[in-house]
Parts: C-alpha cells; sequence; structure tokens
C-alpha cells in the first residue's frame, strides 16, 4: 500500500519521523526548536514552522503520521502535489499563527507536532471528497466526513475554553481553518458544488475569528 502513496506525502511522513528521533534523543534540540511564545516573540520566527515536524513521543507522532497518510494522498491527487505542499505547509504556519495569538499573554506557552498542517489536510480532504466516511477508535460505525468536521471544530473551540490535557487545541483549529481556506482558494467552484458543507464549517470558523479571545476570558 505504501508504494502507492505519493512522494510529497512520504517524504515529510519520514521528515517528521526523523526529526521528531532527534527531538527524542536531544531535549537541547526539542528546546531550540520547539513553538515558544516568548522565544517566537523575540525574533525566533522559524519556530513556527520547526515545531511542525518535532513530537513528544512516538504515540503523538504516529497519530499525526497515519492522519496524514490516510488523508494527505487525497488531497495530493486531487489537487496535485505543488497545492498540496502549499496547503500543508499553510496550515501548519496558520496553526502557529493562530497559537501565537490566542496564548501571546503566556510567554512560557510552548507546544510540538504536525497536528495544526494535518488538520489542514484533514479539512481539505474533507471538502474535497465530502463523501467520504471515518472510522474513530471505539465507534464501531463510520462517520461522514463533514460531521467529523463540524463536530471537530466544536471539540477544538471546547478544548481551547477548558485547556483541555496538553493538546494544542489552538494550533489544530488554527491549522484546520488555514485548509479550509487555502482549499477553497485554490479550488473556488467548492463554494457552489459544496455549498451546505462549506456553510456548516464555516460558521464556527467565523464566530470563532469573532469572539475567539473574548470566549477565553469568560
Amino acid at each position: 500500500m505504501m508504494n502507492n502513496i505519493n512522494q510529497a506525502v512520504l517524504i515529510i511522513i519520514i521528515a517528521n519521523v526523523l526529526v521528531s528521533m532527534k527531538g527524542f534523543k536531544e531535549y537541547s534540540f526539542l528546546d531550540k526548536y520547539k513553538f515558544q511564545v516568548s522565544r517566537i516573540l523575540a525574533g525566533e520566527k522559524i519556530r513556527t514552522l520547526t515545531s511542525g515536524f518535532l513530537h513528544v513521543d512516538w504515540i503523538h507522532l504516529g497519530f499525526n503520521m497515519y492522519a496524514l497518510y490516510l488523508f494527505g494522498d487525497i488531497v495530493a491527487r486531487v489537487l496535485n502535489t505543488p497545492n498540496f505542499l502549499m496547503i500543508y505547509f499553510g496550515s501548519l504556519i496558520a496553526g502557529s499563527l493562530y497559537s501565537l495569538y490566542y496564548h501571546k499573554d503566556e510567554p512560557y506557552y510552548s507546544s510540538v507536532g504536525a497536528s495544526g498542517a494535518v488538520s489542514g489536510i484533514v479539512y481539505s480532504s474533507i471538502l474535497l471528497y465530502p463523501g467520504m466516511s471515518l472510522y474513530l477508535f471505539f465507534i464501531p460505525i463510520p462517520i461522514p466526513g463533514y460531521i467529523f468536521g463540524v463536530g471537530y471544530l466544536l471539540y477544538s473551540i471546547y478544548g481551547m475554553k477548558k485547556q483541555l490535557g496538553n493538546v494544542g487545541h489552538s494550533a489544530h483549529l488554527g491549522g484546520a481553518i488555514g485548509g479550509f481556506v487555502i482549499t477553497l482558494v485554490l479550488q473556488p467552484i467548492l463554494l457552489s458544488t459544496n455549498k451546505i458543507l462549506v456553510i456548516s464549517l464555516g460558521i464556527p470558523i467565523i464566530l470563532l475569528l469573532l469572539f475567539g479571545k473574548k470566549m477565553k476570558n469568560l
């Protein structure tokens, strides 16, 4: 099955594995390139990109790379490789920038992971292939892609408010927004062919952008 994977998707997976492995072994390397608000605001902008290739452990890495393997190929085949790369890296940066905006008053906030980029790819694939069905852990029946998309957005907003676990919900959400917007820019026909889906995913995004910071203080 790996023989059929798009080469760009495969290269990104390999890069994530190699960089993350170095981070597992050398904390100084992880610390130098992770996302950290105070360091980025001090001028280390490269962290908004490098943090997306680091992970805290094998489980974190495995989940992200498996999701990229499943959904990345859909985007690359439908939109071609250059557009896949645009969505992947655009979503990665969007996730970092939204995290920076959301946590700008928390200088020691830090995170790592490709979740923002992968979230953007997942949302792009849902827009491009809304009829897909997803199987989630502990749920034996398939869930329509658009249901998953709306549910994920709402869960991310809730997670940001409640600060659930050590998950970077803001990066997930920022990346999803990036994938959503970039895909529509590349394929504006989706605004007419998948109008209901676009509206369903767009309303929570608009509400978040309007009221996100106020929600944090409630």
